[in-house]
């Protein structure tokens, strides 16, 4: 399936791989809306990439939370464009403490914008997605396959959104919508830097080695193949496809690669 003259909807498009999905989808000559709670920035990004690619663009602004925003998010593409053939859930939130010291409200946050932003913009997005046989995609992580100490709420969400969009997968197994869920692993991207510490304020810092991992750029080209190839999913590195296989078959030992793995990073948590 080629995306161009397709309608995408994006999710958290204002940084990110929100906003390389939005470049990347240009490029292949899409149209786009895009939505998050910047809406200046939106309104930048769609003023670039119309004079840049040619292509139509429209900024919305929308925090994934509230339901009426994602109504209104699918509502306004669809009035302005008569279809929607793409919808990439991407809206995203992190997370970095201790479950024995983290604040409850920070594990609700992170369940409304992963889990809930991606459940209600896929509910107001499916009767058009139907009409089109489009695609809806979740970028989730590999934190949804296996739990990550120190990101209960991150890793509880993206299991969630998983489990969600398998249950879609199967509903629509004979309509001709394609569902696919992404899962990145490690990405440049500022999610590190916004994750929420235990009291729910910003870290502003990232506790990982940002200059070993994928850039955000490359996971969008991989994200927009999968969609135009209408793949199930996508674990697109090495380390993230041995984590799955691993916990799926020797889960005990995954544990214990996993601790260590997290003992590593820059001022653990765990020791």
């Amino acid at each position: 399936m080629s995306l161009k003259n397709k309608i995408v909807v994006i999710t958290g498009a204002s940084s990110g791989i929100g906003r390389a999905l939005a470049e990347e989808m240009a490029k292949r000559g899409a149209d786009l809306v895009l939505g998050a709670r910047q809406y200046v920035t939106l309104c930048e990004i769609t003023a670039e990439l119309q004079k840049k690619y040619k292509v139509k663009a429209l900024a919305i602004q929308a925090d994934v939370t509230k339901e009426e925003d994602c109504k209104a998010l699918i509502d306004q593409a669809t009035l302005t464009f008569g279809k929607i053939d793409v919808l990439i859930n991407n809206a995203g939130l992190s997370m970095r403490a201790l479950f024995k010291d983290v604040d409850l409200t920070v594990l609700k946050n992170l369940m409304d914008v992963n889990f809930w932003g991606t459940v209600y913009c896929t509910k107001h997005a499916l009767p058009e997605i139907l009409k089109t046989e489009g695609s809806v995609v979740a970028v989730s992580s590999i934190a949804g396959y296996r739990g990550l100490p120190g990101r209960t709420g991150y890793s509880s969400s993206k299991f969630a959104m998983n489990g969600f969009m398998e249950c879609l997968r199967t509903e629509l197994l004979k309509t001709g919508v394609h569902v696919m869920v992404a899962c990145p692993g490690f990405t440049t991207s500022n999610i590190r830097v916004a994750a929420l510490s235990q009291d729910g304020q910003a870290h502003g810092e990232t506790s990982m080695e940002e200059g070993k991992m994928m850039s955000a750029e490359e996971v969008a080209v991989r994200i927009c193949d999968g969609i135009e190839q209408r793949k199930r999913t996508l674990i697109m590195t090495r380390q993230g496809k041995l984590a799955v296989w691993v916990n799926k078959l020797f889960p005990k030992f995954a544990d214990k690669k996993v601790f260590e793995l997290f003992t590593k990073e820059k001022n653990p948590l765990i020791k």
